[in-house]
């Protein structure tokens, strides 16, 4: 087993920027949730005019998902996206620049700045913040919102392990999804549910994955948590890996006719 100061060197220089997690190959895995969210998407873009994807991080997800309609001889006109965060912008544009994507650099929680109804799909992977209301003003009448969404609890072990016992809010609940979306006007079609399994199998891809999804424990650096960062490597030492589990949920909704989201 590496030494834990090696370890944590790692983890503090993996490049973080972007969705792609293939760094993490033999070093930590996360379950997928059953229904293929990608494959899912790239058949609903294949018959789409025009798709807005809000907040696509380095735009790896989207682009995949454009690619298997291409592939299968569709694909949406006018292509769009939104992202908050400088590198992953830059990041989405170069991933989305073969389909000419409009890449808007916007805050998690404003409205997208293309016209209203302008789009007939909207998607999102693991949103930070769902804007109902933008996602409504975004919408064309009897458009498509598709989005797969991080549950409640999500990684929670990992956070308590590292934090301490905290609360669980119900914030990302299915339920919260469901009323937001009614009180934006939208109609609830779909939802699928998933608890899967993560595990990691040494301290450098908890380091990193800590650094990549910044909700997970909000103020992590490794230099404030280097103690339970050791604690956890002696607990990987014991038992092999350190396991915790995700939710994850897939939520369409469509746009009736006369909502205009506001």
């Amino acid at each position: 087993m590496r030494e834990l100061d090696d370890l944590l060197d790692e983890g503090a220089t993996v490049p973080v920027e972007g969705w792609d997690f293939s760094w993490f190959a033999g070093r930590a895995t996360e379950e997928r949730p059953p229904w293929g969210y990608a494959r899912l998407l790239a058949r609903r873009l294949g018959t789409a005019t025009a798709a807005l994807d809000l907040q696509t991080g380095g735009g790896e997800v989207f682009r995949e998902a454009l690619d298997g309609a291409a592939a299968a001889g569709g694909g949406p006109r006018r292509v769009a996206a939104t992202e908050s965060w400088a590198p992953n912008a830059a990041l989405a544009r170069a991933a989305l620049a073969p389909y000419r994507a409009e890449v808007a650099e916007v805050p998690d929680d404003a409205v997208a700045p293309f016209e209203p109804g302008a789009f007939d799909l909207v998607s999102s992977r693991h949103p930070a913040t769902v804007h109902w209301p933008g996602i409504a003003h975004a919408l064309a009448p009897g458009g498509t919102y598709l989005a797969q969404h991080v549950g409640v609890g999500t990684a929670a072990a990992l956070t308590d392990f590292m934090m301490g016992p905290q609360p669980v809010s119900d914030g990302r609940s299915v339920a919260r999804a469901a009323e937001g979306a009614a009180r934006a006007g939208l109609r609830v079609v779909d939802v699928r549910e998933a608890t899967l399994r993560l595990e990691f199998f040494d301290v450098a891809a908890v380091a990193v994955f800590l650094r990549k999804v910044i909700w997970i424990v909000p103020d992590f650096t490794i230099s404030r948590y280097r103690g339970q960062l050791a604690a956890l490597h002696e607990h990987i030492g014991r038992e092999g890996s350190f396991i915790a589990t995700t939710t994850r949920y897939l939520i369409e909704c469509r746009k009736p006719h006369g909502v205009d989201g506001w």
